[in-house]
């Protein structure tokens, strides 16, 4: 009897030991995954900023908690039991559901490169009829259209994080999934305070009360902000069709081995490599994007006007 206790005894403290290893193994991959899915990160951090703009400053950061609130629940309750329950019941269909949202990432690229060398958007919003809403439902809608981005990103993301704890133990899993949803979130919509509150850092500073150069510094601010968006933006559409890209090429034998090659090509320069592998990305998304458009429209052609036929004449 006392032989057994101590057997127990033993299995007990190599299970403890097996889940401490788990366990300091979590920070790894969630640095790991946190890598994997910069682009994302990048993309949602540059696309945020714009739905507070126009909007009573006072109600920035309401409006930033509330996202990024909606943002973490749907990653903590929707998208990484998701995310478990298909590896466990349907792991083949992680990869396409990967593919498809590196789809949208391409197309709204896409949709962003050519809104920079194209008019015919501004010109299409100024000959409809403007609508008079609210503040507050002017509000509401920002806060609706954030949150649908962001599901789409996220739902990236925790898919991303959970093709990197594959074949792990449950609770590693689980962790890991748990870990980098709250750190992404908060990161996130962290940074994005940051950036929507910078003006109102920079006047503060700016001040006759600081010293002069507090107050250079605090000037410095407000007139960099307008430049710093612009070129977050450039980033996050290039972090798009990058990442979007990968994602599909990937999900291919034959564009992942090219990948591959070309990265084993430049072993010896890492810093080309990832360049190199980064704009053919990119350019790739680019043209992914422009055939995903075309279909779209196509499709809506067609199936317009086969809606207008099938509508009865008076």
């Amino acid at each position: 009897m006392p032989s057994g206790f101590f057997a127990l005894l033993d299995d007990i403290s190599a299970l403890v030991k097996a889940s401490a290893a788990s366990l300091d193994d979590v920070p790894t991959q969630v640095a790991k995954t946190t890598g994997k899915v910069s682009g994302i990160v990048i993309d949602d951090t540059a696309v945020t900023p714009k739905y507070v703009v126009g909007l009573d400053p006072s109600r920035e950061l309401s409006i930033i908690f509330r996202i990024a609130k909606k943002s973490l629940i749907n990653k903590l309750l929707i998208l990484s039991p998701a995310a478990l329950l298909l590896g466990y019941f349907a792991p083949w269909a992680i990869t396409p559901i990967l593919m498809m949202g590196g789809a949208y990432l391409c197309y709204e690229g896409y949709e962003k490169v050519h809104s920079l060398f194209s008019k015919h958007a501004d010109v299409h919003a100024e000959s409809e009829e403007v609508k008079v809403i609210t503040p507050e439902e002017l509000e509401q809608q920002r806060v609706t259209s954030a949150v649908r981005t962001d599901v789409i990103l996220s739902a990236e993301i925790m898919a991303i994080a959970y093709s990197q704890v594959v074949g792990q133990a449950i609770l590693n899993q689980i962790l890991v999934m748990l870990a980098v949803a709250v750190f992404i979130t908060v990161a996130v919509y962290g940074f994005v305070g940051l950036i929507v509150k910078a003006d109102d850092i920079g006047v503060h500073l700016a001040q006759d009360k600081f010293h002069p150069v507090t107050r250079k510094f605090g000037r410095g601010i407000v007139k960099f902000m307008p430049h710093f968006l612009t070129i977050l933006g450039y980033v996050g559409t290039a972090a798009m069709l990058w990442v979007g890209a990968e994602i599909i090429a990937h999900g291919i034998p034959f564009t992942s081995h090219l990948l591959h090659d070309l990265e084993h090509a430049l072993a010896s320069m890492p810093a080309l490599a990832w360049f190199a592998k980064a704009l053919a990305c990119g350019i790739g998304g680019l043209i992914l994007g422009f055939i995903i458009d075309k279909i779209l429209k196509l499709g809506k052609g067609i199936f317009g006007k086969r809606t207008a036929a099938e509508q009865p004449t008076h």
